[in-house]
């Protein structure tokens, strides 16, 4: 059955409604399933409520005639939905193009303008507000209601007047310190619930610029305010998680400057989410490289020497995606990751996390190097020993693999080990097919040195 109205399912809308409709779930399940909710939450289950019911009336509202709209001119029509344009923007190669449809494509990755097939210089969209005038103008002439674009939704749930409250957010932060304050609260806020606030950040290159603007150097005569820092940083961490966001935070010139300063002078919670927001960067592989050359890693690793809790995990996920890279390898060891990495395993620390990165680094000759110096042999054969983790054992022996073929002189300690314990054989019969192939490579080996021994 054909539909009666161009926009009655306005995808959009759909949108909006389906994060109303999920805040509202976890509103009324935090009323059932907490005894002493709190009454500012059941205003918000109310503002929520009303909130999707004005969005239905929204809906309705940005019903049209179809024979209109059909007999609409060419020019009013956005060249991919073919439909009267509600929300004309501009892109880089000066086509005009309803917000909806050309963000949809921006959004899957695509950076081919569909009309002159160039590439976009920039995904920055700019209002068409002569176009959207002569729209307005036409449909009212025939008696159409085109909502007001405040009232428009986009592909992200987004409208207009939410985009205006961003940019006003925005220009707080070059205000007085209270207002920075209140708006980098609020930013975090909205980034963290919010997927779409998100992706509002890629939509302009001075977004990101007017975020961090109150962490600039000399900002304020008493140094930068402890939780406007943490606002701010927290805020980047959630903007990293969106992945078109990625290159464009990483590579804005302040960013990682900012990101490296909150390692090493925020709070901890600060740190934490600095070291939070370097991982979630490094994902891309293009953003290992400029992170590393920055020398993030060297304030990485004093914060996992420092060995705070809260910390801990997001410190070495950042060092373990950095590593990936053979440069960062080398950054890594020459920054004394080695022996802050064994301290804590030493020290049963995050034993997994930090047995991961050691075998990453093991492909690194210095880093092997120090290995052996360090006593690297008898702490991970006693690791071997105690634990139950079959991950655990098997970067274990992948490591003292490697500390053996580079370095003869720890045979004697796997030996005594072999002939008190065991240890090496038991893993080489009962551990995973790479703990085994490792620990047979070890037991061959010193078999052979035993031999030889005995031949001479």
């Amino acid at each position: 059955m054909a539909k009666t109205g161009v926009f009655d399912s306005d995808p959009a809308m759909v949108a909006k409604a389906t994060e109303l409709k999920k805040e509202l779930q976890r509103l009324v399940r935090a009323i059932v399933d907490d005894e002493d909710f709190s009454t500012q939450t059941i205003d918000q289950a109310k503002d929520t409520l009303s909130a999707l019911k004005e969005l239905k009336f929204k809906k309705r509202s940005l019903s049209l005639k179809l024979n209109d709209v059909l007999s609409c001119p060419e020019e009013f029509r956005c060249p991919l939905s073919k439909e009267l344009m509600r929300d004309p923007v501009i892109v880089s190669t000066g086509e005009t193009y309803d917000r909806p449809f050309i963000q949809k494509g921006l959004k899957a990755g695509n950076r081919i303008c569909p009309r002159t097939q160039q590439v976009l210089s920039h995904t920055i969209l700019t209002p068409n507000h002569l176009v959207r005038e002569m729209i307005s103008q036409w449909c009212k002439n025939r008696g159409i209601e085109l909502s007001d674009p405040v009232l428009l939704v986009n592909e992200d749930g987004i409208t207009e007047s939410e985009r205006d409250h961003f940019l006003s957010l925005l220009q707080k932060m070059s205000s007085g310190l209270p207002e920075q304050k209140e708006a980098a609260k609020e930013l975090r806020s909205l980034t963290k619930r919010m997927p779409s606030f998100r992706a509002l950040f890629g939509e302009s290159i001075h977004a990101i610029p007017q975020l961090l603007s109150p962490l600039s150097e000399g900002k304020f005569e008493d140094g930068i305010h402890p939780e406007l820092q943490e606002d701010v940083i927290t805020t980047l961490l959630n903007l990293s998680i969106h992945d078109n966001n990625k290159k464009l935070v990483a590579e804005s010139p302040m960013v990682i400057p900012l990101l490296i300063e909150a390692l090493q002078s925020g709070t901890i919670q600060t740190r934490s989410n600095a070291a939070a927001a370097l991982f979630t960067l490094s994902a891309l592989d293009s953003n290992k490289g400029l992170i590393g050359k920055s020398g993030a890693l060297k304030p990485l690793i004093a914060l996992l020497d420092e060995g705070h809790p809260l910390a801990m995990k997001d410190v070495a996920s950042a060092i373990f995606n950095l590593c990936i890279t053979h440069e960062n390898k080398a950054r890594a060891v020459r920054d004394g990751a080695v022996r802050t990495i064994l301290k804590k395993i030493r020290n049963r620390m995050h034993v997994d996390e930090l047995l991961a990165i050691l075998a990453m680094l093991s492909s690194h000759p210095k880093a092997v190097e120090e290995m052996g110096e360090l006593g690297a042999v008898p702490c991970l054969l006693c690791v071997i020993r105690e634990t139950n983790c079959g991950r655990n054992k098997e970067n274990c022996i992948a490591v003292l693999h490697t500390i053996c073929l580079n370095d003869r002189t720890k045979w004697k300690e796997i030996r005594e080990e072999e002939n008190m314990y065991g240890t090496i054989s038991e893993l080489a019969q009962n551990g995973t097919s790479r703990s085994k192939r490792k620990a047979s490579g070890i037991l061959d080996r010193l078999n052979r040195t035993v031999n030889l021994t005995h031949t001479a």
